[in-house]
């Protein structure tokens, strides 16, 4: 296992000149050793590029890669000594279950009483005890896919084990298995795992730090809580969540706030000018009319969502979602409503970015 630091950008076209000629703007980023990470954002946002310089697969255009303070740039994966699962599964069909896991030890010429053990202590982690002498040719697609990740994880030597959407070609009922499975690996063997996805439940339930990127850019690096509760960029309070967090236009002049068109009281002090305030379904409230920290909105919709209802409202041209309590009287289509937007759990953005 290693530390990996990152200090680079990659373009894929010669002389960028632009933001939008990169595939991975300039970013500095360091993976600790034995972490579990996630690399999250929509498809095209550089997440693989990412994944594959780190691989040696791909010598990023600018910068360096190094492995516990060595340049690594320009070394090849087995030089570097990282392990990778891809999206498909990549296994020998005419090999049983147990060769196929035993094959990266017997290239390295690991002793065969070691082999059986560690291929052993593999299988049972993936539940596939009663399948190590079936040939792979005969299995399922979704049991290929976990000899592939057994095939990741068997070396206990390597520097790193990643993850390019592994779970894809996964049954969703054995998906949510799997995760438990690899965040119960990555505990028991403490590898240093970094895993792609553009799935924010698998990132959020396997790692203990994420990584969100878009367009190249990773805009905020921190735990499950820290996305939720104060994302550093709009783009991660609209990823992150289900759905996302709500914002409303704001103006800032001489400490009266404005929110949607109606004068509100700050909860702090701001910056001037232009802003937005965010704040998540879960924490919008219903509340008094002219209440403290309230604006009124228009009821488009009201849908019972099984575990909660949820309200779609408008403000001031905006529509936003609030997830009613369990005691709240649901409104009628039409009402006017008074929403508290400000409070402990609001969020404010100048240019996008978090004000701190």
């Amino acid at each position: 296992m290693a530390r990996i630091d990152l200090d680079l950008a990659h373009a894929y076209r010669p002389n960028p000149t632009q933001d939008s000629d990169y595939a991975l703007l300039p970013l500095k980023m360091s993976f600790r050793d034995g972490g579990a990470y996630a690399l999250l954002g929509p498809s095209g946002c550089g997440k693989t590029t990412m994944l594959n310089i780190i691989s040696g697969l791909l010598v990023p255009s600018q910068g360096t890669v190094t492995f516990d303070g060595r340049d690594m740039t320009r070394a090849t994966p087995q030089e570097r000594n990282i392990a990778q699962v891809f999206q498909f599964p990549v296994i020998y069909d005419t090999m049983t279950v147990a060769e196929n896991l035993a094959f990266p030890l017997r290239n390295r010429k690991v002793p065969e009483d070691q082999i059986k053990k560690r291929v052993g202590e593999i299988a049972e982690m993936l539940d596939m005890s009663g399948q190590l002498n079936h040939r792979a040719a005969g299995l399922a697609a979704d049991a290929k896919q976990k000899i592939s990740l057994g095939r990741g994880l068997v070396r206990s030597d390597v520097s790193a084990v990643l993850f390019d959407e592994p779970l894809t070609v996964i049954d969703p009922h054995l998906k949510w298995q799997l995760r438990r499975k690899l965040k119960q690996i990555h505990r028991e063997l403490k590898l240093t795992l970094i895993y792609v996805t553009h799935d924010q439940i698998e990132a959020l339930t396997f790692a203990e730090e994420v990584v969100v990127m878009t367009r190249g850019k990773a805009v905020q690096v921190g735990s499950a809580e820290a996305l939720f509760e104060r994302p550093a960029h709009t783009f991660v309070g609209h990823f992150i969540g289900s759905p996302g967090m709500n914002f409303l236009s704001a103006k800032n002049t001489n400490g009266a706030l404005e929110v949607a068109g109606t004068p509100l009281v700050p909860t702090r002090e701001l910056p001037q000018g232009a802003l937005k305030i965010g704040i998540r379904p879960e924490y919008l409230r219903l509340s008094n009319a002219g209440a403290a920290g309230a604006v009124p909105a228009v009821v488009k919709q009201v849908q019972d969502v099984g575990t909660h209802a949820m309200l779609s409202a408008q403000v001031d041209g905006s529509v936003i979602k609030v997830r009613l309590n369990s005691d709240d009287e649901p409104p009628a289509v039409g009402d006017t409503v008074w929403l508290r937007v400000l409070d402990s759990h609001t969020c404010y953005y100048k240019d996008e970015e978090l004000v701190a």
